[in-house]
């Protein structure tokens, strides 16, 4: 432990500052006991705000830019540390107090380490009765915001960890014990062969609670939800564990239905038995025989599932459902997306600080029913890109629900192939694209990403594949129907219209040009570039309108030499 604590002061004073969170004290021998709970205070709010484990007060080290360790006697002497975690808890709110306060000897000197936890969550750190925070080295009162920003935050009560009033032993299914014994023995057999190996030996009570499904040999919420039997979903009331399948068709008339109760961990393979997962033929470029795939990759779905199980606000007492259409599955599940946004999942290789249901997702993991890096929404991405498929679509729209769709069928064989191809294209990059393939927005970097790689042409947002990639993929019909034809082309057949009827109003000018005009603009953008285009020829003096505003026709200008 000592070992440890050397190297991470070591650490910490090879950072080029101090930050919101470390703070380093020259003190030889007293400091004073209400700077010490100011510091406390500020620490664990900045350990707070910044998501970190602790803050941390170190004696002993100059904060000087250059650092010197030169010890520290504060309170060497009787009574020494061991009273200052009662003291300090004394005049905090809650009775927060040290983690841990650590002496350790550094080049033969003596350095006390404080450790600080975080504020509790929704509740800023006070010391005597006022929350402090850091501005760079400085100690004062916390900002409001950031008061504010800790309020906001809310208050972690796990639902799944507490016990299952009235649930007993009696209450779990005997086959999702066995499952789950057969799940836990596959997350170990790699690194862990002795413990795969005595999950045999142990009765079902001491599994359940080693697997974290049980606390303390009692009946949780997630064993219910995870193992207990269908009757026993009943204990759970008012909330609700279920998950329901629903088939639609392409007129969104419900076909058929099914619904599952617990338990989940066997559930999810019978939702996965109703899916209609056919068989898609493409040609791929490389081969004169078409591949052949299944509509939806099996770890996808159950990975999607899963996700739902693990993240769901069961106290919203809603069910989990699983909506089937020719071509797609979406998964529904109530609760806010904790990350944020899809983006930073992707873009961060590392697990989510947060979860809804910390104690469910830590069983589920202990399972093996979900990955313990939380790399799973990554590689649902990967999957769906490997096997040439549209991206998964993430529809956060809704307050409190997180709606994902699956593709289950291609977009354009033709982009297909230029996925097969383009294997120089990163994830982020793909993901942009197929975006524009669905005519859904990009975000500014995005946009400009595609455009540095050439990848894109149009204005926002009619954004569509550029030459080169149509080129590529043998989508040049596609690719000129959109980019559209030049404006002089547009204007001499307005001219050659005007020089052979005469005059025109507006919705014969429409009728003349809408279906020629590019299809990466929408019916109305069409009609607003044909208007700009005939006011565009009135300024230049090609035409002129005549008549009220009404019924005003376009008419050749007498000076428009123009001739067919």
């Amino acid at each position: 432990m000592s070992e440890d604590l050397n190297a991470q002061i070591r650490e910490m004073m090879d950072l080029p500052a101090e930050t919101e969170c470390i703070e380093f004290k020259e003190v030889k021998n007293d400091y004073g006991f209400d700077k010490v709970g100011k510091y406390f205070s500020a620490l664990s709010n900045e350990a707070n705000l910044h998501g970190k484990p602790a803050g941390w007060l170190i004696f002993g080290v100059t904060d000087k830019l250059t650092r010197k360790i030169v010890g520290s006697n504060y309170r060497l002497t009787p009574p020494g540390l061991d009273r200052l975690k009662e003291e300090i808890a004394q005049h905090t709110n809650y009775r927060i107090t040290f983690v841990a306060i650590h002496e350790l000897a550094v080049d033969e000197k003596r350095v006390v380490m404080f450790e600080i936890p975080p504020a509790p969550r929704g509740v800023p750190t006070t010391w005597k009765g006022i929350a402090y925070g850091r501005s760079h080295d400085s100690l004062e009162p916390l900002a409001l915001y950031e008061i504010e920003e800790i309020r906001r935050q809310a208050p972690l009560d796990d639902w799944s960890a507490k016990v299952c009033q009235g649930a007993t032993y009696a209450d779990l299914d005997p086959e999702a014990i066995a499952f789950a014994r057969e799940k836990y023995k596959e997350k170990y057999q790699e690194k862990h062969r002795d413990r795969a190996k005595e999950v045999d030996e142990w009765d079902d009570l001491t599994f359940l609670t080693k697997a974290k499904v049980c606390s303390q040999g009692r009946i949780t919420n997630t064993a219910v939800i995870l193992l207990g039997k269908s009757e026993a979903a009943s204990l759970l009331s008012p909330t609700i564990a279920h998950i329901t399948w629903v088939l639609r068709d392409k007129d969104e008339i419900e076909v058929d239905y099914a619904h599952f109760g617990p338990p989940l961990i066997l559930a999810v393979d019978r939702v996965f038995s109703k899916v209609r997962n056919l068989t898609v033929r493409y040609i791929s470029g490389e081969t004169l025989f078409p591949l052949e795939v299944t509509q939806y990759d099996p770890w996808v779905i159950r990975e999607a599932l899963h996700n739902c199980i693990a993240h769901q606000d069961y106290r919203q007492a809603a069910r989990i459902t699983v909506t089937e259409r020719p071509g797609s599955l979406m998964f529904t599940n109530r609760g806010d997306f904790i990350p944020g946004t899809v983006q930073s999942v992707i873009e961060r290789d590392m697990p989510s600080d947060q979860y809804r249901n910390p104690f469910l997702a830590g069983a589920m993991v202990e399972l093996n029913m979900i990955d313990t890096i939380g790399s799973g929404i990554k590689r649902m991405f990967r999957i769906q890109r490997d096997r040439n498929f549209p991206m998964p679509d993430y529809d956060l729209d809704e307050e409190s629900v997180v709606r994902v769709t699956i593709p289950g069928r291609l977009i354009d064989e033709r982009y297909t192939r230029m996925l097969i191809e383009r294997k120089d294209l990163t994830l982020m990059d793909v993901i942009a694209l197929d975006k524009v393939q669905k005519g859904r927005p990009v975000t500014r970097e995005e946009r400009d990403v595609l455009r540095e790689k050439k990848l894109i042409e149009g204005r926002s947002p009619n954004l569509y594949v550029s030459a080169s990639v149509a080129a590529e993929t043998d989508t040049r019909a596609d690719y000129i129907r959109k980019r559209s034809f030049d404006r002089a082309y547009f204007k001499d057949m307005v001219v050659a219209y005007l020089q052979m009827y005469h005059e025109a109003r507006r919705p014969e000018i429409e009728g003349l040009l809408l279906d020629k005009v590019s299809d990466a603009l929408n019916e109305k953008q069409k009609r607003e570039f044909i208007k700009s285009l005939l006011k565009e020829m009135r300024k230049e003096g090609a035409i002129v309108t005549v008549g009220k505003t009404r019924g005003a026709k376009w008419v050749l200008a007498p000076s428009s030499s123009k001739k067919v």
